[in-house]
Order: C-alpha cells, then structure tokens, then sequence
C-alpha cells in the first residue's frame, strides 16, 4: 500500500481544522496528514495536537514563528514528506473549499498514468459554489491569462488542490520555486509542466469557505499577474 501525505497550511482555522482532520482520517483510504502552521494565535496548533494523539503516527504538526507565506509553507512541507518517504504528496486547504473526499480520486490518477493532479474547477463537470459573481470572473479570467502567457494548457492554473508523485517533487530543485503567494500554485504547475511531467485535471466542486476568514489580498493578486510573466520571461534563458 503506498504512503499518502496531505499537506494542509493553517492560520486562525479553529472553526475548521478539528474537523478536517477527523474528516480526512475517516477516508476508505489512509491519508497522514501534515498541518503546516504559522504561528495562529487562535489556538488552531493546540487542535492539532490533539488530534495527532488521538490518531497516533497519522497527524504530525510543523508549528511556524509567524505568517511566512503559502508558498514556503508547502515547500518545507514537501521537503518532509520527501524526506519521510511518502509515494504521493497532496495540497489542500482547510476550509473545506476543497471536499477532502476527492482525495481518493485524486489518489487513484496518480496510481494510473498522472504524475501531477489537480482538482480542477474548469474542467467538465467542476463547479464553484457560494462565489460571488466578481469572484468567478477574476478567477476564471486569471485561468485563461495564464494560459495565454505560459502556453500551458492546465484549465485551472491557480487551482491549490493538488497532488504529486514523489519523482516530481524530488526532480524539482524546490529551492528555486520563488512565489509565496497564489502565484505559488502557478509556477509548481509550470515547473512540473516543462519538466515534461504529465498533468491531469480531475472535477471537483469548490466551496467558498463557511467557517474563517479569506486569505485573500490585493498583494497575492498582484504577485500573480505580474509573477506569471516573470516566469514566462525567464523560461525563455533556462
């Protein structure tokens, strides 16, 4: 049976993580789960202990000085699972956005033919729900300008529900990944991509969160338009 790791970055996810954790452990499927988290002063690490002594050897926690960025988060969390020996090593968020029941899924392209999978809102039969409609404009025009820009055909770039064979991760130099914000998402897709690695999108619907806060802000918007042209740019020298 193969090692399967979740990683799931936190700030201030007292509303959700308790019950995304149990969520992901009562999966027909066994997932570890790594809870990356930044320092929230709300109590969120204390959860995560607990669970982690409730379901011994499935829950770890990398508890963090401050709010270092998604994109950091996720890479000292790849380095973990890579140096833990998992096979397969997803992303998600903890707001229950992304249904933690597609991660069988999600497991199973992987298992087959995929070496990246993404859980894609933009492909037949995925949806977004509870978005406003300003929301799903910015999101599905910022899908098709990276497209243009990268020539990368993935139909949701920015999407963060995403899991990787370990070949992957272990071919990427991860030093070298510079965004910290939802631009993050963008450059592994594209890095992965021109590594020749195949990538597959799979439907999921995506819920806005009920319980916290968005993370969302001006400057991870920013990152990415600008940051999707850097990375263009610059593929044309290496």
């Amino acid at each position: 049976m193969s090692k399967n790791l979740v990683i799931i970055p936190t700030y201030n996810e007292l509303e959700n993580v308790g019950k995304m954790l149990d969520t992901v452990q009562e999966l027909p499927v066994p997932f570890d789960v790594l809870v990356v988290d930044d320092g929230s002063p709300d109590g969120t690490s204390a959860v995560v202990r607990e669970k982690s002594a409730e379901y011994p050897g499935r829950i770890f926690l990398l508890q963090r000085s401050g709010k270092l960025g998604l994109g950091t988060a996720y890479i000292e969390g790849f380095k973990y699972g890579l140096e833990k020996e998992y096979d397969y090593i997803f992303e998600m968020d903890c707001d229950f956005s992304h249904n933690p029941s597609d991660l069988p899924r999600m497991l199973q392209a992987l298992e087959n033919e995929a070496d990246v999978v993404v859980g894609s809102r933009y492909v037949k039969h995925g949806n977004t729900i509870n978005w406003p409609a300003d929301r799903k404009v910015l999101s599905y025009g910022a899908s098709i300008y990276v497209r243009i820009i990268t020539w990368m055909w993935v139909k949701d770039p920015t999407a963060g529900f995403v899991g990787y064979r370990k070949k992957v991760l272990e071919t990427m130099d991860l030093d070298k990944i510079h965004f910290i914000g939802y631009a993050f998402q963008i450059e592994m897709k594209f890095t992965a991509w021109r590594l020749g690695f195949k990538i597959e999108e799979i439907p999921i619907t995506f819920t806005d969160r009920i319980e916290g806060s968005s993370k969302m802000t001006k400057g991870i918007v920013k990152e990415a338009i600008f940051g999707v042209l850097q990375m263009k740019w610059k593929s044309f020298f290496s």
